[in-house]
């Protein structure tokens, strides 16, 4: 069941951000934006940590949860470093993913073949 809470928690943020994307005129630059510094936000307010126990993989691994991992890390690292954790804490945090996203993009593109846009 977990499982089921997950795909239908991750599938309304994707299906809200959509319908965001559709209706208004922003970039989708804008709209990542907005979702990483939501899951910060929200992190910050104390609302995403209950959210991702309730929600599980669904919560986590859209944009919002990128957000709270950094607001995490940064909060984490402040409070051990001080004014220096604002600027290391969100890599600190977020490298495994972000190394993973690279490291599987990479050899995606060797396995198949990447064309630009024309």
């Amino acid at each position: 069941m977990e499982y089921v809470k997950a795909f239908l928690v991750g599938g309304v943020i994707c299906a809200l951000v959509q319908i965001l994307m559709d209706k208004t005129k922003l970039m989708p630059g804008r709209v990542m934006v907005i979702l990483v510094v939501s899951g910060a936000v929200f992190g910050s307010l104390g609302w995403y940590q209950p959210f991702l126990e309730w929600a599980g993989a669904g919560a986590a691994v859209p944009l919002l949860g990128f957000g709270n991992t950094l607001w995490t890390g940064i909060k984490e690292a402040v409070a051990k470093d001080g004014v220096l954790g604002l600027f290391q804490g969100g890599f600190t945090a977020s490298a495994a993913g972000i190394s993973g996203a690279l490291i599987f993009g990479y050899l995606a593109s060797l396995v198949f073949e990447p064309k630009m846009k024309r």
